[in-house]
């Protein structure tokens, strides 16, 4: 999953050398959080939101085959805080 997601990311973004994917496993559950440049979190998101949407609903996608329930989290790469959080 962690190699899945660092892929689609490090092809959407100018700065791919700074995107670093980080995995939290639980029980059933995963935390992925997302970390890329500060010029680059506009581009992870996407106009409205739609690009981050996709790249959840391809990760729920996968995830579910896997019976994993999956919550990504896209973080600036000197922000330790969640820009945004959902699925």
């Amino acid at each position: 999953m962690k190699e899945f997601i660092t892929y689609i990311v490090k092809n959407i973004v100018d700065q791919p050398d700074q995107v670093k994917v980080e995995a939290i496993q639980g029980h059933n559950t995963m935390i992925i959080e997302v970390k890329v440049a500060k010029t680059d979190t506009g581009k992870v998101i996407g106009r409205q939101g739609k690009t981050i949407q996709a790249i959840r609903a391809l990760v729920v996608a996968v995830a579910s085959r896997a019976g994993v329930r999956v919550t990504l989290e896209l973080l600036e790469a000197d922000a330790p805080s969640p820009v945004h959080t959902t699925v």
